[in-house]
Order: structure tokens, then sequence, then C-alpha cells
């Protein structure tokens, strides 16, 4: 597959959703990297966080910078693609090519808007299981994911446990607490309260572009621990050498909100912003015994992973879900990383949490035969 291009699956058949509804009609866009052994007994799920797409490993297509996680995809790294096969798709909601609320409804004729039905983590899985059937593949080797991706792993592992031999969870939690509610909640009113949102209906139409930078301002905030903004910027001054007593970016943390808010317009969608983060807000996989049930006589093998300076997701949340595997008599790994950049530290390069991930990974080559 040349590089940049992905590939788009429609389902062979309608998908059920947990509100009730049915699609109908589903396309899954998605990635590959590294070749499907014969018998098939080599292919990893790789599930992206909330704002990434399928394209893990190579350049992005709209961007044009390199993938999410392409420093721990490719030969020797790892996610080894000399040993195994990595399967990225871009979630159900999503707006890189699967089905989502800028897809056309087949009934009208005209993008979904707010007429696409609310979708969950688990209907992401369900469409992700349908993929893999489409494959031909049936049991993965493992399933790794942070932050919402690490949602799609756990909820892989409960509904799902028989396909899924390995399961690697960092920066995640089991259930998204008032505090992340309340985040997402900010950035969808910041999103609706823009005129050019038009109440979902902005196709063919300039699209909500100021309100959706002010969601993701917002939620980029979140990512960052207080160290890492600090170290980063401290209270320096942008392209000035004082206070300019007015509203322009007069510090250097502001510009670089400001432009991380403008550059997420461009690749993405404002209706999907809206669903994916109601898609995590609906996330509850349960709490103490009710998660261990969730997990019971479970043979999967479980890594978490938490992060020091992470308060989006902190340690306790994976020492939650820990404990209740634990309780499931389920094998399972632990660690948490000591450093300073935050929820976001799954996706920045750490000898210690490239350590821990190719330990497990290798494991589990080693024990699969790959």
């Amino acid at each position: 597959m040349p590089p940049g291009e992905g590939e788009v699956l429609r389902l062979p058949a309608p998908l059920p959703l947990d509100c009730g509804r049915t699609l109908e009609s589903v396309d899954v866009a998605y990635e590959t990297y590294g070749t499907l052994n014969e018998d098939r007994s080599n292919a990893v799920l790789l599930c992206h966080p909330l704002t990434a797409d399928q394209f893990a490993g190579r350049d992005h297509p709209v961007t044009g910078k390199p993938g999410w996680w392409s420093y721990l995809i490719g030969p020797g790294l790892p996610l080894d693609t000399d040993r195994v096969f990595v399967v990225c798709a871009n979630v159900l909601g999503g707006c890189m090519g699967s089905t989502g609320p800028a897809s056309l409804d087949p009934e009208t004729g005209r993008p979904y808007g707010l007429g696409f039905p609310v979708v969950t983590i688990s209907d992401m899985v369900r469409a992700q299981a349908a993929l893999l059937d489409a494959l031909g593949i049936g049991r993965l080797l493992a399933v790794v994911g942070g932050s919402m991706g690490g949602m799609q792993a756990l909820a892989w592992a409960a509904d799902f446990p028989e396909r899924v031999r390995n399961a690697a969870i960092l920066a995640s939690a089991a259930r998204h607490t008032p505090q992340n509610i309340a985040f997402h909640e900010v950035g969808r009113q910041a999103v609706m309260a823009d005129p050019a949102w038009r109440g979902g209906d902005y196709a063919g139409e300039e699209p909500p572009k100021a309100g959706l930078a002010v969601a993701r301002m917002a939620a980029h905030v979140t990512y960052l621990s207080e160290a890492a903004l600090e170290e980063k910027f401290g209270r320096r001054f942008q392209d000035r050498a004082s206070l300019g007593y007015g509203f322009d970016a007069d510090f250097q943390v502001e510009s670089y909100l400001r432009h991380q808010g403008s550059s997420f317009t461009d690749r993405f969608d404002a209706n999907s912003y809206l669903y994916i983060t109601r898609a995590m807000d609906y996330f509850d996989l349960g709490s103490g015994e009710a998660l261990s049930e969730r997990f019971s006589g479970t043979k999967t093998r479980f890594l978490l992973a938490s992060f020091t300076s992470d308060w989006l997701y902190p340690t306790p949340e994976s020492r939650r879900v820990v404990r209740a595997l634990h309780g499931a008599g389920a094998a399972v790994s632990f660690v948490e990383l000591r450093n300073d950049r935050g929820h976001d530290a799954f996706l920045i390069p750490d000898p210690a949490f490239e350590a821990v991930l190719e330990g497990f990974l290798g494991t589990a080559m080693r024990e699969a035969g790959v």
C-alpha cells in the first residue's frame, strides 16, 4: 500500500447500535502496516485517541505530519512490522473516511448532521470487529490503545474476550468521571454556540471553525501538565518585549493554543467532535465488583500504564481497573511511569514507556510464535 493511502471497507451487513437504531450502510476507513502471516495469528489492532485517526504510522494526508505513533510502528520498533500486522481504523462517527455525521444519509442523499445516531465506544468496537471479520482475522494477537483508544481496548476485552490474546491500555480509564464530562461539555457548547454551526446543518457552508477551535484549545490544556506548560512557555512574551495591554496573544502559551485550535479545524469535523466526545462520556464499564464481573473468566493478558503527571486520566483510574482485573483472576501488569508531560505522554517518545510497551508486546509475540 503506497504511503498516505488507506483503505475503506463497506461492512457487509447493517450495524445495530446501542441507542436502538441501526446503520444500514457503514464504511470503515483503515490503514495497515506489516504483513498478515499465513495463519493470521500476528494481527494487532491499534485504537486511536479522540483527535487522531487511522494514520498512525504514515504521514497524514491532510497535514503532512508524521503519523501519531510513527515512532513506535516499523521494523525493529515495539510494533515490529517485520513480525506483526497492525490495523488501525478510523472510529465510527469519525471524519477521515469512516461513516459519521458528515457522511451522506442514504435515505436523504444529504449529510447526516445531527440526524446521525449517537454512537458509543462499544458501537465503535463492533464496527472494528466487523472490519476484522471481513479481513479474515478471527483472533487478535493484541489490541492496543491510549486514552479513548484505551477505552476501546477495554471494551474489546470485555465484549470479545475470546478474540483478544493481549490488551494494552495506556493513560485511560473504565469510565468517564464528572470532571471528564464537564470538560467535554465546555467544548461541545463552544461548537454549538458558533453561529456557523447552524444546528449541525452546516454542510456546504462555512463550518463552525471558531467554536471548534475554542473546543480544541480547552481540551488541549487538559492534555498537558503544569510542569510541561511552565517548561515550554513560562510567562514568556510572544513576538513582543512587554505587555500589549490588549487582547492579542501577549504570551507564547496563548499563541500556541490559538495555533492548536486553528490547525485542528483543517482536519476535523465539528459534528464528529460532538459525537465522539459524547461516546467517551457515555463510556462506563462499571466499578468495583461490577467491573470485575465484566472480565470474569477472561484469558486475556493485560498491561495498564499510567503517567504521574496525567491529571485527565490519573493513576488511580488505572489502579481501579487493575484491582477489578485481579478480582476477575486476570493476568495483569501495571506500571506508573514518571514524567512531566501530562496526558499526552503516551504520544511523545520516551525510552521508559517504549521499553514497557516493547516488553509487553515482545512477550506476546514470543508466546504466539510470531
